[in-house]
C-alpha cells in the first residue's frame, strides 16, 4: 500500500514541482544552503515518508493548483493573443475591432447561437477572419450596451451557422423545421453550399417531399454542386424514398465519376422501391466497372436478398463477403443472419450467429425473430437465457421477439417473468413493447393482465386499442369488444383493417349477425377500408355459425377476391356444427384441393360423417 500510495504522490509532485520548490525558497530566504541538491534531498526525504505524511503533503501541494487557470480560460486568452498581441497592447487592438464591428456590422458573422466551446468566437469578420469574444476580460464596458441597443438580425449568421442550425433539426427528427429554416435561411440572402443541400435533402426524403426535393435538386444544378458525391448520394435517396426510382438514376446515370458511395446508395435505392432484382443486377455491374464494394454494400445486397427471400443469390454474397475479408463485420454478419433467418434458412441464420466472435444486441435480437418467424418460440427463449449468461443487455426489440415467443407456446410463467425484466430495464412505457405485452397476456389466456397493462399505458397508438379488442374477441368477452370499439372511436382512434377483422370475430363469438354484416358492409364507405379475404373469413364463420349456410355460400361465391382455404374451412366448420353433409361433401373438396397435404379438412369431413351416422 505504501509504494501505491508513493507512485500516486510522483504525478503532482511533477506538476506542482516549481511551486513546491517556490515555497521552499520563501520559507528558507536567509539559507546560505539553499541550492539544487538541497532540495533533491529534501524531496527524496519526503517520497519516503510514511502515507500519512505523504498525504499530508500532498494536500500542501494540491492547495495552490486549485488557484491556476482552468484549461478553457488558458486556451481562450491564448487565442486573443494570436489575434491581438498581450498586455496593453491587446486591450488596444480589441477596442480597436469593436469600434470597427459596431461602425459596420453587417461585415461580421454571428456565431452565438451555434458556440460549440469558448475557444469558438462570438463574431468573425467576413473578410480579414478577425474574431471577437464576449468572454473577453478585455473588451470595454461599453460593449454590452452596445449589443444590448443593436437591432435585431444586423448581424448575420454565418453559412456554417445555418448549416449547425439544420444538422441539429435534422438529427432531432424535426424535417418540418428543417424545411422551414431552409426558407428562412433564403429569405434572409444567404447562398446554401453543398452541406446545406444534404442536409434539406435529408428532409425532403423524410417528408416524402418530392416536389420540394425536385425544386431544390434544380437549385444544386445552379450552385454547381451536383457532381459532389455527397449531393448526389442525398438525391439519389431522396428520390427512392419519394418513389420516384426513375429520377434516382437519371442522377445515377448523370454522374462522369461514380465511387463506391454512389453504388450503395443506388443499390439500397433500388431495394426500398421494391426492385431488389435490379439491385442485385447492379453489383455485377459494378463489379465489371472495378468498383470494389465495402460492408455498406454487402448490408445493401444482403437486405435486397432478404426482401425477395433470394436465398441462393444470399449465399453468392456470403461468398463474396469471405472473399473481400469482411465476414468479421458485426454489422455484416448481423445482416447475414437476418437475410438467412427471412430466406427460410434457419440453420444457416445460426450458422453465421455461432462462428460470430462478437455478438451485439441486434445480432441476438435478429437471431431470436428468426426462430420466432418459424414458429420456434421454444428455441427463441432458450436463446434468450443465453444471451442473459452471456450478459448482453436486451433492447424493446428483444423483448418484443421474446413476449411473442411466450405468447406462441402459451407460456404464461415466462412471459411474466419477461414482464418483470421489461420493468427492471425501464422499457414498459415503451409503446410497441407494451403492446407485445397484451398481446402475449390476451394469448396466454390472461385477458385480466393485459386489460391492465392497457390501462396503464400513458400513450396508446391503434394497435395498442387493436390488441385489445382482439383479446376481448379471442375470450368471449363479446360486450366488452363492443364497448372498446364503442370507446375507440369516442377517442379518436383511427380504425384500421385489422381493427375491423377483430370486431368481426367478436360479433361472429357472440352471435350478433346483424351488426357485424353492418360493420362489414360499412367499413368501405365509413372507413374507407377495403375488404379483405380475412373479412370475408370472419363474414362466412358469422353466417355460418348462425346457420345461414346458404348464405355464406353464396358470400363466397360473390367475393370480390379468390377466396382461400382458410374461407372454405369456416365454411366447412358450420357444415359440421349444423350437420350440412350434401354441402359439407362440395366444400370439402375445395379444402383438400387448396391444402391437400392439410389434415384438418379430412377431420371436418370425417366429423360431418360422423355425425350423420355414416
Amino acid at each position: 500500500m505504501c509504494s501505491v500510495a508513493r507512485e500516486s504522490f510522483l504525478i503532482p509532485v511533477r506538476w506542482s514541482c516549481p511551486y513546491y520548490l517556490q515555497q521552499q525558497q520563501q520559507q528558507h530566504k536567509s539559507s546560505a544552503a539553499w541550492g539544487e541538491k538541497a532540495v533533491a534531498s529534501r524531496l527524496l526525504r519526503r517520497l519516503c515518508a510514511p502515507p500519512s505524511v505523504l498525504l499530508h503533503h500532498a494536500q500542501q501541494l494540491l492547495h495552490p493548483l486549485a488557484a491556476l487557470p482552468t484549461a478553457q480560460w488558458i486556451e481562450t486568452n491564448s487565442a486573443l493573443k494570436r489575434h491581438g498581441g498581450s498586455g496593453g497592447n491587446r486591450r488596444k487592438v480589441i477596442k480597436e475591432r469593436w469600434r470597427e464591428f459596431f461602425a459596420n456590422p453587417s461585415q461580421w458573422w454571428d456565431h452565438r447561437l451555434e458556440k460549440e466551446d469558448t475557444r469558438h468566437p462570438d463574431f468573425t469578420h467576413k473578410e480579414t477572419k478577425d474574431a471577437l469574444w464576449l468572454d473577453s476580460n478585455a473588451n470595454p464596458p461599453w460593449v454590452v450596451m452596445e449589443l444590448a441597443a443593436m437591432a435585431p438580425n444586423t448581424v448575420q449568421l454565418s453559412i456554417f451557422s445555418w448549416n449547425v442550425r439544420l444538422a441539429k433539426y435534422v438529427k432531432g427528427g424535426q424535417p418540418h423545421k428543417t424545411m422551414e429554416l431552409f426558407q428562412q435561411m433564403q429569405d434572409e440572402g444567404m447562398i446554401p453550399d453543398k452541406f446545406t443541400f444534404v442536409r434539406v435533402l435529408n428532409a425532403c426524403a423524410r417528408l416524402r417531399a418530392l416536389e420540394e426535393g425536385r425544386h431544390i435538386h434544380s437549385q444544386i444544378i445552379q450552385s454547381g454542386c451536383k457532381s459532389d458525391v455527397y449531393v448526389a448520394n442525398s438525391l439519389i435517396d431522396m428520390y427512392a424514398n419519394c418513389g420516384s426510382i426513375e429520377d434516382s438514376w437519371r442522377v445515377f446515370n448523370s454522374l462522369p465519376k461514380r465511387d463506391v458511395v454512389i453504388w450503395n446508395a443506388m443499390i439500397f435505392g433500388l431495394t426500398k422501391c421494391a426492385q431488389a432484382h435490379k439491385a442485385l443486377a447492379l453489383s455485377e455491374q459494378m463489379r465489371r466497372e472495378k468498383v470494389n464494394p465495402d460492408t455498406v454494400t454487402f448490408m445493401g445486397l444482403l437486405n435486397a436478398c432478404a426482401s425477395v427471400a433470394a436465398l441462393e443469390e444470399g449465399r453468392d454474397v456470403e461468398q463474396q463477403i469471405v472473399q473481400y475479408g469482411c465476414e468479421s463485420d458485426v454489422f455484416v454478419c448481423n445482416s447475414l443472419v437476418d437475410m438467412y433467418a427471412k430466406c427460410g434458412s434457419i440453420e444457416d441464420a445460426r450458422r453465421v450467429f455461432n462462428r460470430m466472435h462478437r455478438r451485439d444486441t441486434v445480432a441476438w435480437s435478429t437471431m431470436i425473430l428468426g426462430y420466432m418467424k418459424y414458429g420456434e418460440g421454444h428455441k427463441a427463449l432458450e436463446l434468450f437465457k443465453q444471451m442473459q449468461w452471456d450478459e448482453v443487455q436486451p433492447d424493446p426489440i428483444t423483448f418484443t421477439g421474446v413476449l411473442n415467443a411466450c405468447a406462441s407456446i402459451v407460456a404464461l410463467e415466462e412471459g411474466r417473468h419477461v414482464h418483470d425484466q421489461i420493468i427492471k430495464h425501464g422499457y414498459e412505457s415503451v409503446v410497441f413493447v407494451a403492446n407485445g405485452l397484451i398481446h402475449m397476456y390476451a394469448k396466454c389466456g390472461s385477458i385480466e393482465d393485459a386489460e391492465k397493462v392497457f390501462n396503464k399505458m400513458s400513450t396508446r397508438d391503434v394497435v395498442s386499442w387493436t390488441a385489445m379488442l382482439h383479446g376481448f374477441a379471442m375470450h368471449g368477452h363479446d360486450k366488452e369488444a363492443l364497448g372498446h370499439y364503442e370507446l375507440m372511436c369516442e377517442e379518436g382512434v383511427e380504425i384500421n383493417s385489422i381493427t375491423i377483422v377483430c370486431l368481426l370475430s367478436a360479433c361472429s363469438h357472440a352471435g350478433l349477425v346483424d351488426e357485424g354484416l353492418h360493420f362489414f358492409h360499412s367499413m368501405g364507405s365509413v372507413f374507407g377500408i377495403t375488404a379483405t379475404v380475412e373479412h370475408y373469413a370472419c363474414v362466412v364463420d358469422l353466417l355460418g355459425r348462425a346457420g345461414h349456410l346458404q348464405e355464406a355460400d353464396d358470400l363466397i361465391n360473390t367475393m370480390s377476391c379468390e377466396p382461400n382455404v382458410a374461407v372454405w374451412k369456416a365454411l366447412l366448420g358450420a357444415c359440421r356444427i349444423h350437420g350440412n353433409v350434401e354441402m359439407g361433401e362440395r366444400i370439402a373438396k375445395h379444402v383438400l384441393e387448396l391444402d391437400p397435404g392439410n389434415a384438418s379438412g379430412y377431420v371436418l369431413l370425417s366429423n360431418i360423417y360422423a355425425a350423420a351416422d355414416k
